[in-house]
């Protein structure tokens, strides 16, 4: 199991953000983790890094507590999301060197070299990342995100500034590269395309909790609609009726 997460709850003035949850990311799965804005989703993510502190509940990953371990289990994890800004004042190269090395990527020339190859930001290396379009920020972002071949990948809406060819084309990278590493990812994301595209399961969440769970290909026939999207509609409507 790559993560496991049980019983998490965060309260925020005196109202709960995270109500009980529970849930689990294996070896080589992607999981969606869907909702509509305040569902609970980036809170989840940012208690995951330690950006935020849970009020109760446990967190596992590798097998390992990470109140515990959390200084040898991060060296695993990475991160992706829009919101998260780099370094503007720093080349697209620099960028990467740093993190690398807090990291302690080994052999990181070559890293470096390949992921700039591997997104398509050779001929930015030495363009501070504070000019970059949204989309080329983005792919930075992605690449840090692996300069560290995680075990554990969390993406919190991490094509939303890309184009629908580039975004394909990103999603496909994600994939091969849970593929070839057995990498778990935890996924947010409010295009359904994109979810049914990448993702094994999806973790339906409103108000701090899970309100439905399954393969984002069956759910949507099991409750007699039409697609994923028509689907989150009517759970983030409704979320009594589930």
């Amino acid at each position: 199991m790559i993560l496991k997460i049980e019983n998490l709850i965060k309260k925020f003035d005196q109202t709960k953000g995270i109500s009980s949850l529970s849930f689990s990311v294996r070896r080589g799965e992607i999981v969606g983790l869907l909702g509509p804005n305040g569902a609970g989703k980036t809170t989840t993510i940012h208690i995951i890094l330690g950006v935020l502190e849970s009020d109760d509940g446990c967190i596992s990953i590798f097998g390992e507590d990470l109140k515990q371990h959390r200084k040898s289990i991060m060296k695993q994890v990475s991160f992706s999301a829009g919101y998260a800004q780099l370094p503007g004042n720093l080349t697209v190269w620099q960028n990467l060197h740093i993190f690398g090395l807090l990291y302690g990527v080994k052999k990181l020339k070559n890293r470096i070299h390949f992921l700039l190859e591997e997104f398509h930001l050779e001929d930015l290396a030495h363009t501070k990342s504070g000019v970059l379009s949204a989309g080329e920020q983005t792919r930075l972002h992605l690449a840090k995100a692996l300069l560290n071949s995680p075990q554990l990948l969390l993406l919190d809406e991490p094509t939303a500034s890309l184009d629908p060819n580039t975004a394909q084309t990103i999603r496909q990278k994600i994939k091969d590269y849970v593929l070839s590493s057995g990498a778990g990812v935890l996924w947010t994301s409010h295009n359904m395309h994109e979810v049914e595209a990448v993702c094994d399961r999806v973790l339906f969440l409103s108000h701090g909790k899970i309100l439905l769970e399954g393969n984002p290909r069956k759910l949507p026939i099991e409750y007699k609609k039409k697609n994923l999207e028509e689907l989150f509609i009517a759970v983030a409507n409704e979320p009594g009726f589930f």
